[in-house]
């Protein structure tokens, strides 16, 4: 019971507290500059009866979704293939090691280049945020599933595309989730900076457009629906990360 109680009481304390050190700290500078949670809470509120927060938020997740799972269709598949072929493996590694650091905000010159200004070169950099993250907790996934699991089920008898359903999928699911969960938070980052840097709408684009008016309060109420979308995005992904352990057996 104190559990419960605790899980639920001490989130709202860190809130409250850090709120409360905001608006002291707010105390000491012109609201042009650092505006109070009060000025933040009324721009939000300002925002919203406008009409453009909502098409802001929408297109974003439009972006988020498409370029997130594009790369987790591609990536995840690849990865599972590059884990069972050691030979393969061995062949792409070099390249994905010399692609891999490169951030996905030096992409954008050439993003631009090739697929111009809008949609297109924010969803690319999303995808090249994911993609990495993703391929590589899923090779790593299926090169760590102990051999014996896949020596059991062929002493039993099971078929190949049997083994891979049921076997190694579930077994590679924890360390696939870890890249999903690490691919979320990059993604939604890039989401913003590929918004700042060359589309003409969604969060990104309306924190910059913000800033060419020196609004701060929206700059802040932006940057916190940002973070907000980000806290709900993860939140969905753990449900749905537990709701598929508890179909394999791997969660109560």
């Amino acid at each position: 019971m104190l559990s419960a109680v605790s899980t639920k009481l001490l989130p709202t304390v860190s809130l409250v507290v850090f709120l409360a050190i905001w608006q002291f700290a707010a105390s000491f500078w012109p609201p042009e500059l650092f505006p109070s949670p009060v000025t933040v809470a009324r721009a939000f509120r300002e925002l919203a009866e406008m009409g453009v927060l909502w098409g802001h938020i929408a297109v974003s997740l439009a972006r988020f979704a498409t370029a997130y799972l594009s790369a987790i269709i591609i990536a995840v598949p690849l990865g599972l293939f590059l884990g069972r072929n050691p030979h393969c493996r061995q062949a792409i590694d070099p390249l994905v090691q010399v692609l891999r650091p490169i951030s996905p905000i030096a992409w954008f010159p050439l993003a631009v280049l090739w697929f111009g200004i809008g949609n297109a070169p924010a969803v690319f950099i999303i995808f090249l945020a994911a993609f990495y993250p993703v391929l590589l907790s899923t090779i790593s996934a299926v090169v760590g599933i102990p051999s014996v699991y896949l020596k059991v089920a062929t002493n039993f008898g099971a078929k190949s595309g049997t083994i891979f359903l049921r076997v190694i999928i579930p077994a590679a699911f924890p360390g696939i989730m870890v890249g999903l969960h690490i691919a979320v938070g990059t993604a939604w980052i890039h989401l913003v900076a590929g918004e700042m840097l060359g589309a003409q709408s969604g969060l990104g684009f309306m924190i910059v457009d913000a800033r060419n008016f020196l609004r701060t309060d929206w700059i802040m109420a932006g940057m916190l629906i940002v973070g907000f979308l980000g806290l709900a995005i993860n939140q969905a992904m753990r449900k749905a990360e537990l709701w598929l352990g508890r179909r394999w057996g791997g969660a109560s």
